[in-house]
């Protein structure tokens, strides 16, 4: 089987030919080739060739947000706006003024519009670089006060989106057969975990929501019309795995707010992209204690960067018991332990034992390091958890209980 075969038969709860191992190198990669300290066989190597050698597929599901066609691509981000060339869609702002001031390491942003003049600012520096960190931090959120609000729904009620299939498939050209090209849509899987993620600071958006709940609930509305528009171009791409929302934490995304504001929301997209064919793949990186539920409640298909104990409270084990036949899980290694600063081999030989143990036959799995590889892993730990994924065997699964093609019922 190819790589996208056995991907896409885990998905479906289909037999593969052996357990999928598939961790995402970028941020390694580009850490290591930026300081020179890849391993030495590979000194002068690019990532592709790292991965073709390994045996490895191509980990394909969080973009590199520093691939633009232009700088002034970029600058929309702290709106949640990328203008990615490979994305299946384009954002286009309509009826505003924008003036984009770069200094340094900081990009200011000004949008003028009918209701209000609203500012932005986002930083990328060189430590972040050297992390192989391609998302920009934002240092001034475009809303501090009630006052904003109006104006920026205007800005989301006035954005025109426009499909870029074209990009997107050329995207699914080089990623070919070595993996899945999942369609990034948005790190916000919904209106108001946007607000909550990039809009606004943490604490400024919890005050407002409490004080201000009917202004917040109008900017919800504007945002869910753009929402829609990017669903309706992304479903009807030809991608086979979408990408909707990222990042969620126990203690932010806490499991009332997911409940009324996130589990709705994926629920109507992933019942959108079933019916297109399309598996919804979303990105719960965090401390998930309290959220299992949620997410069975959300119907999403791939719970992606799944990161266990010891990093956070709940074991693989947990895990699978929840989701069963209902969610894949991609991930499942946590990051910390590829440091031999934070465990010895000793210790990782007995983690990775208890990992595989735990994971029964290895269905509706695809082994990764959550979240991301990170740029000083011990290279051999990347090698040894490759190896024993191919000695694992095929994954295989009784024909009565596969999903076969069919979707789940929403």
């Amino acid at each position: 089987m190819t790589y996208k075969e056995r991907l896409l038969a885990t998905l479906k709860g289909e037999s593969t030919d052996q357990l999928p191992f598939l961790p995402r190198l970028d941020l390694w990669y580009r850490a290591n080739k930026r300081n020179g300290t890849l391993p030495s066989k590979y000194k002068n190597a690019t990532l592709g060739q790292i991965l073709e050698d390994m045996g490895l597929g191509f980990h394909a599901v969080i973009p590199d947000f520093q691939d633009l066609c232009s700088p002034d691509d970029d600058v929309d981000r702290a709106l949640g706006i990328y203008r990615l060339w490979f994305i299946p869609y384009r954002a286009v702002l309509q009826n505003i003024e924008r003036k984009v001031h770069y200094e340094g390491d900081t990009t200011t942003v000004e949008y003028y519009t009918p209701k209000g003049n609203l500012r932005t600012r986002v930083i990328y520096d060189e430590t972040m670089k050297k992390a192989g960190i391609t998302i920009t931090h934002i240092a001034e959120h475009i809303v501090k006060s009630k006052d904003d609000l109006e104006a920026l729904g205007y800005i989301f009620d006035n954005i025109e989106v426009l499909p870029n299939y074209e990009g997107y498939q050329k995207f699914q050209d080089i990623v070919g057969e070595n993996g899945l090209a999942v369609a990034y849509t948005s790190l916000a899987a919904s209106p108001m975990h946007l607000i909550l993620r990039e809009l606004m600071k943490m604490d400024d958006f919890f005050v407002m929501l409490f004080n201000f709940p009917d202004e917040i609930h109008q900017l919800e509305r504007k945002i869910e019309g753009y929402f829609s528009k990017v669903l309706d171009v992304v479903s009807n791409s030809s991608a086979e795995t979408v990408l909707l929302g990222a990042n969620y934490d126990s203690s932010v995304t806490y499991p009332p707010f997911f409940k009324e504001y996130i589990t709705p929301a994926l629920n109507a997209q992933s019942k959108t992209l079933h019916q297109k064919g399309k598996f919804l793949l979303t990105h719960p990186d965090g401390e998930n204690e309290g959220l299992l539920q949620e997410y069975l409640n959300s119907n999403i298909d791939i719970a992606d960067s799944i990161c266990p104990a010891p990093m956070t409270k709940l074991g693989i084990k947990e895990y699978r018991d929840v989701f069963g036949e209902k969610i894949t899980i991609w991930g499942g290694v946590p990051s910390v332990i590829m440091l031999e600063e934070a465990m010895s081999d000793k210790g990782f030989s007995q983690y990775i034992e208890k990992f595989f143990e735990d994971i029964g036959i290895g269905d509706h799995l695809i082994v990764s390091v959550a979240d991301t590889m990170p740029p000083a892993a011990k290279f051999e730990r990347i090698k040894l958890i490759s190896k024993i994924a191919r000695e694992f065997g095929p994954v295989r699964i009784d024909s009565q209980n596969t999903l076969g093609c069919s979707f789940k019922d929403n």
